[in-house]
């Protein structure tokens, strides 16, 4: 009988050992950017959302195509 709780015991400390490490790794990932995320943006004109460094920029306002910068755009 002695043998039995001291492996009940040991399976419930292995067990706590091993989600204490998952809870601390999962944890230590949550505040972190994944890799390769960048900031959106949104058209001015259509208010389509795409990646900053596909955007096309003028005068502070981002455009998701020539043809939506170009009928945007104010002439001066």
């Amino acid at each position: 009988m002695a043998k039995f709780l001291l492996l009940v015991a040991l399976g419930l400390l292995v067990g706590w050992w091993i989600a204490k490490r998952y809870r601390a790794r999962s944890d230590a990932g949550d505040d972190k950017t994944p890799r390769g995320s960048e900031d959106m943006v949104r058209c001015a004109l259509c208010g389509v959302h795409l990646p900053r460094s596909e955007s096309l920029v003028t005068r502070g306002l981002y455009y998701c195509s020539a043809e939506h910068q170009r009928q945007h755009s104010p002439t001066d």
